[in-house]
């Protein structure tokens, strides 16, 4: 066993460079789970109870676009391989402040249909002992308690896939099934909208917290948003605070979704380059497709927004 934990510690860091690590030196002990709140689709799991099994942690959050495109993988690796020696637990760690409601998570493992345990670590104290920083991030544990690598961010699939059989007695597979959505080059990279994590931000007004009126300059640079009508900016998100509230964006990417928030139904009038796109209907609080398209050039959006009370906190592409 140690031979194998050996090899696919070499192989997990060899295959994924600078993104995957092997475990040397690796703590003898791995971090326990720590102020775990909820548990979903298992009683309460401890990782010394786990020895003797391949384990994969996972730290996701549920409105995290690059999680939700890497979850599908992940559940993969969970049905093949769960009677053959491998657990999987994925780690729920808030980004955002609906992020920490049980009933947001439990309805969002039912929407994305993972089967796999998840502990919700609401207070970020299991993040914390592993001293995570990246959604989503896994980390590969032998059946000896040991950490073998890991891998942050999207991709990477079928090089884990294989660390996982090596461990478990299995041969590797074949090379072949493609590996990760991959961004363009100059793509507009992620935009939170609160004033904690602004970025982007091209009104000629202040982006610092309060209520006030906004406009959008006559040309919005590129990787920019702009507030135009009445809104509210908190540390975490931008809130419509007018019933006739809008808001631009110039980006480069062939997708386009936004994270937002709304206690009541609110449909979104959406635009992009001039041609009006599907409504949106922002019910509850997760990520939403605004724009998907196979075209990664640059692109305006504008959003109108026809009541107040829409929460919006970042925009991700894709």
């Amino acid at each position: 066993m140690k031979k194998l934990a050996l090899f696919a510690g070499l192989l997990l860091g060899a295959l994924f460079g600078g993104s995957m690590a092997t475990a040397t030196p690796a703590p003898a002990q791995t971090p326990e789970f720590a102020g775990i709140d909820h548990w979903f689709n298992s009683p309460p799991l401890r990782l010394s109870g786990l020895r003797g099994k391949v384990v994969l942690i996972d730290f996701w959050a549920y409105s995290c676009i690059n999680c939700i495109r890497a979850m599908p993988h992940v559940e993969h690796l969970y049905e093949t391989y769960k009677d053959k020696g491998l657990v999987v637990v994925g780690v729920h760690s808030p980004e955002f402040d609906f992020e920490h409601d049980p009933s947001n998570v439990r309805s969002a493992i039912e929407r994305m249909g993972i089967t796999y345990p998840v502990a919700m670590d609401s207070h970020l104290d299991t993040w914390n002992a592993w001293r995570n920083q990246y959604w989503p991030a896994q980390y590969l544990i032998d059946p000896d308690g040991r950490l073998i690598g890991h891998h942050y961010g999207e991709g990477g699939y079928e090089k884990m896939e294989n660390a996982i059989r090596l461990l478990l007695g299995l041969p590797m597979l074949a090379p072949g099934r493609a590996d990760t959505f991959e961004p363009g080059p100059g793509d507009t990279p992620e935009l939170h909208l609160g004033s904690a994590g602004q970025k982007g931000f091209g009104s000629p007004q202040s982006g610092s917290d309060g209520r006030r009126r906004f406009s959008a300059p006559a040309r919005l640079p590129l990787h920019r948003f702009a507030l135009a009508g009445t809104w509210e900016i908190t540390p975490q998100y931008a809130r419509s605070a007018g019933t006739q509230s809008e808001l631009q964006l110039r980006f480069k990417a062939a997708k386009l979704y936004v994270v937002a928030s709304a206690d009541q139904p609110t449909v979104l009038e959406v635009t992009v380059d001039g041609k009006p796109q599907a409504p949106v209907t922002v019910q509850g609080s997760r990520a939403y497709t605004l724009f998907d398209s196979h075209d990664d050039r640059e692109h305006l959006l504008l959003l109108r927004v026809p009541a107040e009370g829409l929460r919006v906190y970042s925009f991700t592409f894709g």
